[in-house]
This record gives structure tokens, C-alpha cells and sequence, in this order.
């Protein structure tokens, strides 16, 4: 995977709504990343599954940015 298409991604996980992205289960968070990127930069079959096997690999990564913006309750 370039380095372009990954800053791609985590620029598309960072403009999310935190609470949105840990809403999600881990299929639905994947795919709605893959709709999402296919909108802006469509990818062929090979891009796809890279880029899918990528992100389940970094699940977790992506749910702890996210929690880490999430507002602090008072």
C-alpha cells in the first residue's frame, strides 16, 4: 500500500465522529471505511482487499483513537 493512500485513510478515520466509528462492530466499521474511501478514490479488487485485511489489522488502533476523542464527562 502507498504511503498516500494511508494518509488517505487515517485522515478519513480522524474526520469521523468518534462516537460514531465505536458504534460500530468491527464488519461494519471496515466495510463503512471501504464505501467511504471508495467514494473519494475508487479501488479495484486487489486495493480492496489490501486495504481491508489493513484495517482489520488496525481495529484496534483506530478504537482507541477514536475513544481518545470522545468529550471527557464532567
Amino acid at each position: 500500500m502507498n504511503p498516500t493512500l494511508l494518509r488517505q485513510i487515517w485522515a478519513l478515520v480522524e474526520a469521523t465522529q468518534a462516537a460514531y466509528l465505536l458504534n460500530l462492530d468491527d464488519t461494519n466499521l471496515v466495510q463503512w471505511i471501504l464505501r467511504q474511501f471508495n467514494l473519494q478514490q475508487p479501488l479495484n479488487l486487489e486495493e480492496t482487499t489490501q486495504l481491508s485485511n489493513y484495517l482489520y489489522s488496525r481495529l484496534t488502533l483506530i478504537r482507541d483513537l477514536a475513544y481518545d476523542r470522545l468529550p471527557i464527562a464532567a
